[in-house]
C-alpha cells in the first residue's frame, strides 16, 4: 500500500506532466485560432461563458465533493447523482433555450441567439459525465484524468481549427467546446467502466443535498466572479473590448491552471483522509500551501513579465491590447491557486456553508466596486478587480484559522518568500532588459534569467520543497527528513 504521502506526490508529478501537456495544447490550439478569428468572434462566444459556466455548477450540484466526503459509497449513490444530475440539465437547457433571445437583446447581438442554443448543449453531455468523475475523483485516478483531458483537447482542437479555417468563425470555437465535453464524457465511461442501472430512487440525494446545495450556490458565485469583469465590458463597451479581454484571460487561465488542476487532483481527496486529526491535516495543508507558492509565483509572475513577447510572437501584433491586460491578470492569476487550496480545506472541514458566504460577499464586493470604478475609465475597473481578488486571500486565512488554528504569520513565512522572490526578480529583468529590441531576444533572456535565478537562489537558501520536487521528478527517492522551509 502506498503511503498518504507518496499518493500526494505521485497525483501532483502527474498533475504537473499531464497539465504542461495540456497547456501546451491550448497553447498550440489556442495560436492557430487567434491567427484564424477576430475579436469579434471571441466576444461572441465570451458573451455566453457565463451562462454556459452557471448551467454546468447548476447540473453538477456539488455531487462530486459530496461524494468524496462520504464514508461508504455505493451503486445506489452514484446512480441517483446520475439521474438527478441528467434531469436537472434537460430542465436548464430548455429554459436557456427560451430565454436565448433575451441574452441577444440584452447585448444588442442577435447572433447570440442560435449560437447559445447551440453552445448550451455542452452542458447536458457534461451532465451525464458528474459520476464517473465522481468515481475517478474519489480514487485519486489523476493519471486516467488527465489522460482522458489531452485526448478530449486534441480531438477537440483539431476540429475548432479546422472549422475555423474553413470560414466557420466563432462557430468553431463553439463547437470545439461540444466535442471536448463529448470526448471527456466518453473515456470517462470507457475508463470507471461505471454504466447506471434503471432505477429511479433518488433518496441518497436527500442525504447529500445539505452540503451539496451550498457548492452549487458557491459555484454559481464563482463563475460570476470569474466572468463578472468581461460582461461588464460587454455591457458598458463593445464586443470588441471583450474579445481582448477574453484573450487575455484565456492566457490567464492558461497559466494559473497548471498549477490549479495539479492541486484540485489531489488537496481535497488527501486532506478528507486526514480529517479526523486536526493536527495531521494543517501539516499536509501547509506543505501544500508551500508547495503552491513554489509553483504559482514564478509562473504567473513571470507570464506577466512576458506577456507582450508571448502575444506578439504567438498571435500577431493585432491582440496587443490583450498584452497590457495580461499582465495585469496574471497578478491575480498568481493568488488563485492559493485561494482554491484555502477553498478545498473549508469544504473538506464540511463548512460548505462558510464556502458559500465567503464567495457570494466576494462577488458583490467585485462588482459594486468594478462598476464604481467604471467611471474613471477601463484601467482602474481592472485595477480594482484585481486588487480585491487578490486581498481576498486574507479573508480565505481568516476561516482556515479558525477552522485548523492557522496563524497569520505562519501562512506569511510559508508564501512570502517565494512571493518576493519571484516578484523581485520579474521587476528586476523588466529593467534590466528593457533596452533589448528584438523581441524573441527579449523572451529568451527574460525566461532564462527568472528561472536559473529563481532555481539557483532557493537551491542556496536549502529550500526543502525545491529539493524534495526535484529529487521525486528525477527518481532519486532521496526524501528530506525535514517538514519545514
Amino acid at each position: 500500500m502506498e503511503s498518504l504521502k507518496e499518493k500526494t506526490a505521485k497525483g501532483l508529478l502527474w498533475g504537473g506532466v499531464s497539465n504542461g501537456i495540456q497547456q501546451l495544447l491550448n497553447l498550440a490550439f489556442g495560436i492557430f485560432l487567434a491567427r484564424l478569428l477576430t475579436q469579434a468572434d471571441y466576444g461572441m462566444v465570451g458573451l455566453l461563458a457565463v451562462f454556459s459556466s452557471i448551467a454546468s455548477a447548476l447540473q453538477e450540484g456539488g455531487f462530486i465533493s459530496a461524494l468524496n466526503r462520504k464514508k461508504e459509497v455505493n451503486q445506489q449513490d452514484y446512480n441517483a447523482v446520475f439521474w438527478f444530475s441528467t434531469s436537472c440539465s434537460i430542465i436548464i437547457y430548455l429554459l436557456l433555450f427560451m430565454a436565448a433571445p433575451l441574452i441577444a437583446r440584452f447585448y444588442n447581438e442577435p447572433q447570440l441567439t442560435p449560437l447559445a442554443r447551440y453552445l448550451f448543449l455542452g452542458f447536458v453531455i457534461s451532465s451525464l459525465n458528474i459520476t464517473p468523475r465522481a468515481i475517478m475523483f474519489r480514487n485519486l485516478m489523476v493519471k486516467e484524468t488527465n489522460l482522458i483531458t489531452i485526448i478530449a483537447l486534441i480531438v477537440s482542437g483539431v476540429v475548432g481549427v479546422t472549422m475555423a479555417a474553413n470560414g466557420f468563425a466563432y462557430w468553431g470555437i463553439a463547437t470545439q467546446t461540444i466535442v471536448y465535453v463529448s470526448m471527456m464524457t466518453l473515456l470517462s465511461f470507457a475508463y470507471t467502466r461505471w454504466h447506471p442501472s434503471l432505477s429511479f430512487n433518488l433518496r441518497p440525494i436527500q442525504s447529500m443535498i445539505g452540503f451539496s446545495s451550498k457548492l452549487v450556490i458557491t459555484n454559481v458565485f464563482t463563475i460570476i466572479n470569474q466572468n463578472l469583469f468581461a460582461n461588464l465590458i460587454g455591457k458598458f463597451y463593445s464586443v470588441h473590448e471583450v474579445g481582448n479581454f477574453t484573450q487575455a484571460n484565456k492566457w490567464n487561465q492558461m497559466g494559473h491552471t497548471f498549477v490549479n488542476n495539479m492541486l484540485n487532483g489531489v488537496a481535497q481527496p488527501v486532506l478528507a483522509k486526514v480529517e479526523d486529526d486536526k493536527g495531521r491535516q494543517l501539516h499536509i495543508f501547509r506543505k501544500l500551501l508551500r508547495f503552491t507558492a513554489f509553483a504559482s509565483f514564478p509562473a504567473m509572475f513571470g507570464l506577466s513579465l512576458v506577456s507582450e513577447e508571448v502575444i506578439v510572437i504567438a498571435i500577431t501584433e493585432k491582440w496587443l491590447t490583450s498584452a497590457h491586460i495580461l499582465s495585469m491578470l496574471c497578478i491575480w492569476g498568481a493568488f488563485v491557486p492559493l485561494n482554491n487550496l484555502f477553498a478545498n480545506l473549508i469544504i473538506t472541514r464540511g463548512h460548505s456553508n462558510i464556502y458559500m458566504w465567503c464567495t457570494i460577499t466576494l462577488c458583490i464586493t467585485l462588482l459594486a466596486a468594478v462598476i464604481g470604478a467604471y467611471p474613471f475609465g477601463f484601467e482602474w475597473m481592472l485595477r480594482v478587480f484585481v486588487g480585491i481578488n487578490v486581498g481576498w486571500l486574507l479573508v480565505w486565512w481568516w476561516f482556515v484559522h479558525r477552522e485548523v488554528g492557522l496563524r497569520l504569520v505562519d501562512m506569511a513565512h510559508d508564501i512570502s518568500p517565494y512571493m518576493l522572490l519571484a516578484a523581485a526578480l520579474a521587476i528586476g529583468c523588466h529593467y534590466l532588459l528593457v533596452d533589448v529590441s528584438n523581441i524573441y531576444e527579449s523572451l529568451v533572456l527574460k525566461i532564462i534569467l527568472v528561472g536559473v535565478t529563481y532555481v539557483a537562489v532557493l537551491w542556496a537558501a536549502g529550500s526543502v520543497i525545491l529539493k524534495e520536487s526535484l529529487s521525486y521528478l528525477f527518481g532519486k527517492g532521496e526524501r528530506s527528513n525535514h517538514e519545514k522551509e
